[in-house]
C-alpha cells in the first residue's frame, strides 16, 4: 500500500512539475496571447495617463466654474456611474441631473487635487482630495474621492466615481 501511495504522490508531483514548466506565471499557457497582453503594457505609460486625467479634471474643473451640467456629464463613460453621498447611483442622462442638483444648490466652483493614479491600459484608479465651494468663496463640502476610469472612444472616461464628505454630519 505505501508503495502505491508513495507512486501516486511522485506522480502528481511530476504532473504538477510538467504544467507548470508549460505555462506562464499567469497561469496561461497561450503564448500569443501572452505576447499581445505584454506588448500592450509593455506600450501603455502610467505618466502619461495620469497627465491625460489631470488635463480632464483642469477641464472638469473650468465647467463646474461655468455651471455647465452638460459638459461635466460628458466626462462620463456611456456606462457611467455618480455615486453622491446619501444618494442612489446617478447612471446615464441621471448624471447630468445630479450635477445641475449641485449647481443650483450653489456650487459656484470645484476643486480637485488628484493624490494617486494607478491602473493599466484597460482600467485606472484615481484618488484625491475635492471641494465644493459656494458664493462668497465658502466650502460647501469638502473630502476624499475614487474614480475609475475606463478607454472609451480613445480617451479615458469616468466609469465609477465615488466622493466621501469628509465635514461633520449636521445635526437633525
Amino acid at each position: 500500500m505505501k508503495k502505491y501511495c508513495s507512486l501516486a504522490i511522485l506522480g502528481l508531483l511530476l504532473l504538477a512539475a510538467c504544467e507548470n514548466a508549460a505555462t506562464d506565471n499567469t497561469g496561461n499557457t497561450d503564448n500569443t496571447a501572452n505576447n499581445t497582453r505584454n506588448d500592450s503594457a509593455a506600450a501603455f505609460d502610467l505618466s502619461k495617463a495620469r497627465a491625460a486625467i489631470e488635463n480632464d479634471n483642469a477641464k472638469f474643473m473650468e465647467e463646474a466654474r461655468r455651471g455647465d451640467s452638460n459638459a461635466l456629464a460628458a466626462h462620463y463613460a456611456s456606462d457611467g456611474w455618480l455615486m453622491f453621498n446619501n444618494a442612489e447611483p446617478f447612471k446615464g442622462k441621471d448624471i447630468v441631473s445630479a450635477w445641475g442638483s449641485a449647481i443650483r444648490m450653489g456650487m459656484k466652483d470645484l476643486k480637485i487635487t488628484t493624490q494617486d493614479v494607478v491602473g493599466s491600459a484597460e482600467v485606472l484608479a484615481e484618488t484625491g482630495t475635492y471641494e465644493m465651494i459656494g458664493a462668497n468663496n465658502k466650502t460647501i463640502d469638502k473630502g476624499k474621492y475614487v474614480v475609475v476610469w475606463k478607454p472609451e472612444n480613445g480617451t479615458w472616461k469616468i466609469y465609477r466615481d465615488i466622493g466621501n464628505s469628509s465635514m461633520p454630519m449636521k445635526k437633525p
